[in-house]
């Protein structure tokens, strides 16, 4: 038989049809299996692990139908020890069933930092190299003294602290500073609009130091608590407004924008506001 007769024959057009039939069956099944296993469509909000312990995280898991993973610690006050201190994906996230979370815990035994050598320099590198070796500035204790602004002692719950010493990562750590020979004053800065970090770090920068601060009713939640910004402060900005070195600032704080003062640039900020830490913030 020749090659035109078997083209034209109907054993190559059974077979031609057969092979056609299994290609596009194999197609459909293999899509078909893809859809199951990929589970196309089907995705899930990740849930909110932050702060459970593991044994609560990994029942929240199961019922969510996902798959947990620790894969490193940190040291934080935020969240009790052993409990999520972060998360991979965040909350919200939409993932499928079975997806790994990586979980960050908080550890049990708090992370230990030398302390640096403060001593002799000025403020404003002093707050810097601090927060550098994992640790929060506290108070700024002015003195008399020739200098000013410049560290003359480095303070721990009152007791002085030397170069070389250890403490846990994040304890809170006074400055004495030298605010010269008279009295010397400094202006007053604007903090509306700011949120608690920003407030307090401008606050610091100034060589003031930072009073009660106070949530308003609006603020109910943690993620409230990073919204929140200033609207109201004691004493306020102006030309005249001087407070001597290390003098107290009061500060309120709400997520309504309305309690801004309505000549304020700040009107529109909380719509553009960045926050990365959260506070618990004491009753004045």
């Amino acid at each position: 038989m020749s090659l035109k007769e078997f083209l034209l024959s109907k054993v190559f057009f059974k077979n031609l049809g057969f092979a056609i039939a299994s290609v596009t069956a194999l197609i459909i099944v293999t899509l078909i299996w893809l859809n199951i296993y990929t589970r196309h469509g089907q995705s899930m909000p990740v849930p909110d692990f932050y702060g459970l312990s593991l044994q609560e995280a990994s029942q929240l898991a199961k019922e969510h139908k996902l798959r947990l993973q620790v894969t490193d610690s940190i040291y934080t006050n935020v969240v009790p020890k052993g409990c999520i201190a972060e998360q991979n994906p965040k909350p919200g996230y939409k993932v499928k069933k079975w997806r790994r979370i990586i979980l960050t815990i908080n550890a049990f035994h708090p992370e230990m930092a030398e302390v640096p050598d403060l001593i002799g320099i000025p403020k404003r590198q002093a707050l810097t190299l601090l927060q550098t070796a994992g640790f929060e500035p506290g108070q700024l204790l002015y003195v008399p003294d020739i200098s000013v602004d410049f560290v003359l002692k480095q303070l721990h719950n009152g007791i002085e602290l030397t170069p070389g010493d250890s403490l846990e990562k994040g304890s809170i750590i006074d400055l004495v500073l030298g605010k010269g020979l008279s009295n010397e004053r400094t202006p007053v800065p604007d903090l509306t609009g700011l949120t608690y970090e920003q407030a307090k770090k401008t606050i610091l920068s100034a060589s003031l130091n930072l009073g009660a601060y106070i949530y308003d009713d609006t603020v109910i939640t943690d993620d409230d608590s990073l919204k929140a910004f200033v609207y109201k402060q004691n004493p306020v900005t102006g030309e005249d407004s001087y407070l001597q070195l290390g003098s107290p600032i009061y500060i309120w704080l709400t997520t309504d924008s309305a309690k801004l003062p309505s000549d304020s640039t700040f009107v529109n900020i909380y719509d553009s506001l960045s926050v990365n830490g959260i506070n618990n913030f004491p009753d004045l």
